[in-house]
C-alpha cells in the first residue's frame, strides 16, 4: 500500500516543446540582450581604442531578467556595485534597480553593470495613496508625532473620536483634541501655536495619489507597473482605476510562485504580467535571492515590445539635441547609454562616425535603429571630433 512505481533507468523526464510563439520570443530577446555591435568602419580603425568590451554583447542562451531590487540608497543592504555583482553571480542579463522613491543608485548600477555585460533598466518603487482619504490619515499621524516631541501627548483614538466614524481626520480635528486635553485654550491657539502652516507640528501630506503617479509616468516615457497588488484591500476597484490612468502592468509572479488570483485580473484589465525577488539583500531563509523569479519568455517578449518605442523615442531626442547643439554634456548623454563616459577620450581618439551605433546599440535591434534620425548626427559627431582634436592639437603646439 502507498506504494511507487520506480522509474525505468536511463529515462528522464522530457522538457515541454517550445512553441512557434515561444521561439519567436526568444530569438527577440535574445538579440535585444545579446547585441552584437556594430563592426567599426576603415575610417574608424582606431575606434577599438575607445569602445569597451562589453561582455555580454555575443552569444545566445537563456535570459534572466530581475525586474524588482533594491539597494542601500532606500531600504536595501547592499550597493549598488554589489548588488551588480550578485546578480552577475546568480546569472542575471537584464537588471532593474528599483529603490524605494530615488533613483539615486541608478548611475552606479550602470557603471557596475557595464563591466561585466548586464543590461541596467533604470526604475522606481514610488510610494503612492490610491485613496484621499489616505493621505489625510497619514499626515494627521505625521501631526501627532511631531506633537508628541514637543511633549504634547494627544492619542490616536481621541482624534479619530472627535473626527467621527467614517471621517478622515484632519487639523481640526487635532486642534480640537488639543483643546480637550488641555494643552491650548483653544482651535485658534492651537493653529497659532503649533498646527498653522509654519507651525512646528504642521504636515503636509507627503505621497503623490496613485493615478497621477501613472500619469506621470506615461508623460514622462516611462512604463507603470502595479508593484504588491496582493496587499490591497479592494485589488479589483484600485487596478480598474489605475488601468484608466494608463497602467501597463501589474505583479502577479513573485517568489512562491503565481499569485492565485492575480493572473486572472491581469488578463481582465488587460494588463501586462511581470514580477521579480524583490531583493533587498537582508539574508535569512525568508527571503529570495535575486534573480530567483523566472518570467515566461513571452512576459519578457511583451515587456520589451511595450518598452522599445519608448527608448527608440528618448533616444531619438537625444541625438537631436546633439545636432541642435553640440556640447560636451549633450555628447556624453549619447555615451551614456553605451555605458561610456569619458566624452575627452572620445575626441582623441575617434571620428566619431561609429559611436551613435555603438550606444544605440546598446538598446536598439537594427530595426529599431533604423526608426531613429542618427545620419545628421553621425555627421555633427565627425566635425565635433575633428574640432576637439584640433583644439587640442592647437593648445599642445
Amino acid at each position: 500500500m502507498g506504494s511507487k512505481k520506480k522509474s525505468k533507468p536511463g529515462r528522464s523526464k522530457k522538457k515541454p516543446k517550445t512553441s512557434a510563439d515561444q521561439a519567436l520570443a526568444l530569438d527577440y530577446v535574445r538579440a535585444w540582450a545579446h547585441p552584437t555591435p556594430p563592426e567599426p568602419s576603415a575610417a574608424d580603425a582606431d575606434a577599438d581604442d575607445f569602445l569597451p568590451v562589453q561582455v555580454a554583447r555575443v552569444g545566445g542562451g537563456d535570459v534572466l531578467f530581475e525586474l524588482h531590487s533594491h539597494s542601500n540608497h532606500s531600504d536595501g543592504f547592499l550597493s549598488p556595485s554589489a548588488l551588480v555583482e550578485r546578480a552577475h553571480r546568480n546569472g542575471v542579463k537584464v537588471l532593474a534597480l528599483t529603490d524605494h522613491d530615488t533613483m539615486a543608485g541608478i548611475p552606479e548600477a550602470v557603471s557596475a553593470a557595464s563591466k561585466v555585460g548586464i543590461r541596467i533598466i533604470p526604475g522606481v518603487e514610488i510610494s503612492a495613496l490610491y485613496n484621499p482619504r489616505d493621505g489625510r490619515y497619514l499626515r494627521a499621524k505625521n501631526m501627532l508625532a511631531k506633537l508628541n516631541k514637543l511633549k504634547v501627548l494627544i492619542k490616536w483614538e481621541h482624534v479619530t473620536k472627535i473626527a467621527g466614524e467614517g471621517v478622515a481626520p484632519g487639523r481640526l480635528h487635532v486642534a480640537r483634541a488639543m483643546v480637550e486635553a488641555g494643552y491650548v485654550e483653544n482651535v485658534r491657539q492651537a493653529f497659532n501655536k503649533y498646527l498653522g502652516d509654519d507651525g512646528p507640528a504642521y504636515a503636509r501630506g507627503s505621497e503623490p495619489f496613485a493615478e497621477a503617479v501613472v500619469q506621470l509616468i506615461s508623460r514622462t516615457g516611462g512604463i507603470s507597473a502595479l508593484a504588491h497588488p496582493w496587499s490591497l484591500k479592494n485589488p479589483d476597484a484600485i487596478i480598474r482605476s489605475l488601468k484608466g490612468a494608463g497602467l501597463n502592468a501589474m505583479e502577479v509572479y513573485r517568489s512562491d510562485g503565481k499569485v492565485d488570483g492575480f493572473s486572472e485580473l491581469a488578463d481582465k484589465y488587460g494588463l501586462l504580467k511581470v514580477g521579480g525577488s524583490d531583493f533587498h539583500g537582508r539574508g535569512g531563509k525568508d527571503e529570495s535571492d535575486i534573480g530567483t523569479v523566472k518570467l515566461a519568455i513571452t512576459t519578457l517578449c511583451g515587456f520589451l515590445k511595450m518598452a522599445r518605442p519608448i527608448w527608440s523615442a528618448a533616444m531619438k531626442n537625444i541625438l537631436l539635441k546633439f545636432a541642435e547643439e553640440p556640447s560636451s554634456a549633450n555628447l556624453g548623454n549619447i555615451l551614456k547609454f553605451g555605458g561610456l563616459t569619458n566624452a575627452e577620450d572620445f575626441s582623441s581618439t575617434n571620428t566619431g562616425t561609429d559611436v551613435v551605433d555603438f550606444c544605440l546599440s546598446s538598446w536598439l535591434s537594427n530595426d529599431d535603429m533604423e526608426d531613429v534620425e542618427r545620419d545628421e548626427v553621425r555627421l555633427k559627431l565627425a566635425h565635433y571630433a575633428a574640432e576637439q582634436r584640433h583644439q587640442l592639437h592647437s593648445h599642445l603646439e
